[in-house]
């Protein structure tokens, strides 16, 4: 075990004493003040461990200095941004942001499963809204290294009705588009109501397709990523993902959390909470989305695995199932930053 490792898991239970949320408020004001100068950036590298390789990889005609991202909903409003770049990390994807801020759901909203290495979240899109969230990119990006590369994950506000979904999306676009490397289109959160209906191919080509002729517009086209669910059914992801070809996107990421409970080893009044389950549990399902996904579109998108990391092995597994870029998130609460340098050097 590294040094890294031992000195997490000594930590680990005293973090856990601490509600969730507090936990990770102060995790991520902690990281953007490490960030800000070069003691704690070096410090962040320390606990990173991550080594850049000597090349770079292109994906969606992006160049990434390695092939690990933090996923969306760490760091919603892109307050870290240099102090994940250095820990090590080749990408962060901050938001999900709306159009207007919003405060989310009432607390408590995050709940640990130790046993099940797993989180669940009903966070409800929690933001300072998209024109902080683009201040807060611009002014890091002259700090941050080449080759880091910034997504942006864009929903809707909740009291947006349904069918103005669009308007939202195109709106948070309007804002964070000139500051993003790419766009995530999230349809698949749990946590806001009827956001999946997006998923239904019709919806979903509508939207991307909307995106893409406003980005032209705009002069800030950027690449598209279409961020699905781990629950569609069968033949509801080949018929998602052969609307998606037929869009300007770029990419999907598979997958966002799971309102499954299977075989779950964590107390049922704990498991049974509202939320999206994120966690060891999805590696499975996260994995088997990417084969398939693969299988079915060739070298047509490019894929994003998220969901269930834990370890080496775990990215090793999803990039030989075919993903071209890893995400990291409840990981990194079971085992520390020290997953970021492991990933890495096995992706």
């Amino acid at each position: 075990m590294s040094w890294r490792a031992l000195a997490y898991r000594i930590a680990r239970p005293l973090l856990f004493r601490f509600e969730p949320e507090r936990i990770h408020r102060l995790t991520m004001k902690l990281l953007r003040i490490m960030g800000g100068n070069s003691i704690g950036r070096g410090v962040a590298g320390w606990a990173g461990g991550a080594r850049q390789p000597r090349d770079s990889v292109e994906v969606a005609g992006l160049q990434f200095r390695n092939r690990v991202g933090v996923g969306a909903g760490f760091d919603k409003d892109g307050i870290a941004l240099r102090g994940w770049a250095a820990m090590g990390l080749g990408f962060a994807e901050v938001g999900t942001v709306t159009p207007l801020p919003q405060g989310g759901n009432p607390r408590p909203r995050l709940f640990r499963l130790p046993a099940d290495r797993a989180l669940i979240n009903r966070l409800g899109f929690n933001n300072a809204g998209a024109a902080a969230l683009a201040r807060n990119v611009m002014l890091a990006r002259r700090h941050l290294p080449a080759g880091f590369v910034v997504g942006i994950n864009i929903g809707r506000n909740r009291q947006t009705p349904e069918e103005r979904s669009v308007d939202d999306y195109l709106a948070a676009q309007r804002l964070v588009g000139p500051v993003a490397d790419y766009l995530a289109v999230n349809v698949s959160s749990p946590n806001t109501p009827d956001l999946r209906l997006l998923q239904a191919p019709e919806r979903l080509r509508e939207l991307v397709d909307a995106l893409d002729e406003a980005g032209r517009r705009l002069g800030c086209a950027r690449p598209i990523f279409v961020k699905l669910a781990p629950d569609l059914g069968a033949g509801e992801l080949e018929a998602v993902l052969a609307v998606v070809l037929r869009t300007a996107a770029r990419g999907v990421i598979l997958s966002n959390s799971t309102l499954v409970r299977d075989r779950l080893s964590s107390p049922a009044l704990l498991s049974s909470e509202t939320g999206g389950l994120s966690g060891a549990p999805l590696l499975i399902r996260t994995r088997g989305a990417v084969r398939r996904t693969r299988a079915l579109v060739g070298d047509r998108l490019a894929i994003m695995a998220s969901g269930g990391i834990g370890g080496a092995a775990d990215a090793e597994a999803l990039r030989d199932a075919g993903a071209d870029l890893v995400q990291l998130w409840t990981g990194l609460v079971y085992r520390g930053p020290g997953l970021i340098g492991e990933a890495v050097r096995h992706s």
